[in-house]
């Protein structure tokens, strides 16, 4: 999620994965219909998995001679780049929207996907979303969770000293119970031999959106729930914003890293910090896993609890779990090219190829119904599996209806601000409640 990953793409302005296949034309597809004479051009939003997408696409290319090429935006420059490329004569056949709100920048451009094998296999068909017509024109293909993630092991070393506040980790389902851990770690952290509870919350844009926007999204979730919020409201209040500072708070006072020198650090900075076991706490999601696996931390030591910021009812709620992942497939492309691209889209959710990539390689949970065989061994996914499994109420994702990217950096830059001290926490509830009306009205007026 925002986006907005980390990995070794995230100081690329553009990542290029161009795969050839320049004879293409001359093959026939994989059912010798329209989409031979077609050809796939993907805009990726998700930069860790660049390197997954060009290799599976290589293989299409390979397997039915169709020209699919790959491009993938840096981190928090998707939207950018999906501007630029879609004004070009070779403009994307394939993009991303992040939810209703992208949708509606770039509905002009959705093509209806009501006869695709990517909308009959869906689990669930409500999912996806809808042009004013009522036809579906975008289609989610990763269902996506988030949370804390922590080390086990490190964990239990807390527990064994003497004073600790918990004695199962199971105990920790409340923010009251998760500070007394924190800061219980932190001043234990030279006899656990880490350099803080949590990673560091850096700001540049590899990181920043771990806070202004999935964090953000807790104190949403608490007002859309409590106010029966369907959709995009106009206005938001400062309700819950309270528990968005203690959150926030315990973050940047309990870390590896000085909450003055916030600015400078990046998205890798965390994870590395979280992997080598130099941290016990890191606010990241599913996608982590592929960064994470196979360093100084084990898998069975790796688990995921739920964001707590003191809400009446916490105790009962689970992983914040959704999508801000839809294919688009563009209306103003050929309609070889249309078909070309239906037709990669099936092979990837239906072959065995496509299959193990989204679910094994990639780590993907997928909504649709061809993957009942192909259960990803992420233990971030279990942890999500276990919540539900013990009735915990997943957090939806209301980011999905902030109202632009502006919001966002809005908020970004007051939260930068105040853990730097040279603002203050009513600099953040002016661009939370006031940022969000100003933005709406410049995108609904």
């Amino acid at each position: 999620m925002i986006t907005r990953r980390t990995g070794k793409l995230l100081a690329a302005g553009l990542a290029v994965t161009a795969l050839a296949g320049a004879l293409a034309g001359c093959s026939a597809g994989s059912d010798g219909d329209s989409s031979a004479d077609g050809k796939v051009y993907y805009l990726n939003f998700k930069p860790e998995q660049a390197e997954d997408w060009g290799a599976l696409a290589a293989e299409y290319t390979k397997e039915t001679g169709v020209q699919v090429d790959v491009q993938t935006a840096a981190s928090g420059t998707y939207e950018t780049t999906l501007k630029s490329e879609m004004a070009k004569s070779d403009a994307p056949t394939l993009f991303q929207v992040n939810g209703p709100v992208g949708l509606a920048s770039w509905k002009d451009y959705a093509s209806d996907l009501t006869d695709t094998a990517i909308y009959e296999h869906l689990n669930d068909q409500s999912v996806a979303l809808t042009n004013d017509d009522g036809a579906p024109v975008a289609i989610p293909y990763v269902q996506e969770t988030y949370g804390i993630i922590y080390n086990k092991k490190l964990v239990n070393d807390y527990i064994a000293l003497p004073g600790a506040a918990i004695t199962n980790v199971d105990e920790i389902d409340n923010f009251d119970t998760l500070k007394a851990v924190v800061e219980g770690i932190q001043a234990n952290k030279d006899a656990l031999g880490i350099e803080g509870a949590f990673t560091s919350a850096g700001f540049d844009s590899s990181s920043d959106w771990r806070f202004k926007t999935h964090l953000a999204n807790i104190p949403l979730y608490y007002q859309f729930k409590a106010d029966d919020v369907k959709g995009q409201p106009a206005t938001i209040t400062d309700e819950y914003l309270d528990g968005y500072q203690r959150i926030f708070d315990l973050y940047i006072d309990n870390s590896t890293t000085e909450r003055t020198l916030l600015s400078s650090k990046t998205g890798e900075d965390a994870n590395a910090e979280f992997a080598l076991g130099k941290a016990v706490f890191y606010q990241n999601g599913t996608w982590a896993y592929n960064d994470i696996k196979g360093q100084a931390v084990a898998d069975e030591d790796l688990g995921m609890l739920p964001i707590y910021i003191g809400a009446d009812g916490e105790e009962d709620q689970g992983l914040t779990t959704g999508s801000e992942n839809y294919w688009v497939i563009n209306s103003e492309a050929s309609e070889a090219d249309q078909q070309a691209t239906k037709d990669f889209l099936e092979w990837v959710i239906t072959s065995d190829t496509g299959r193990e990539s989204l679910a094994n390689t990639m780590g993907f949970v997928t909504p649709f119904d061809t993957f009942a065989d192909y259960l990803p061994a992420n233990p971030f996914i279990q942890a999500d599996a276990a919540y539900t499994a013990a009735g915990k109420t997943a957090v939806t994702w209301n980011f999905t209806v902030m109202p632009s990217e502006e919001w966002k950096n809005g908020v970004g830059q007051a939260l930068l601000q105040y853990a730097q001290e040279t603002g203050d926490w009513d600099g953040v509830v002016t661009a939370f409640v006031d940022g969000w009306a100003t933005e709406y009205e410049l995108a609904n007026g």
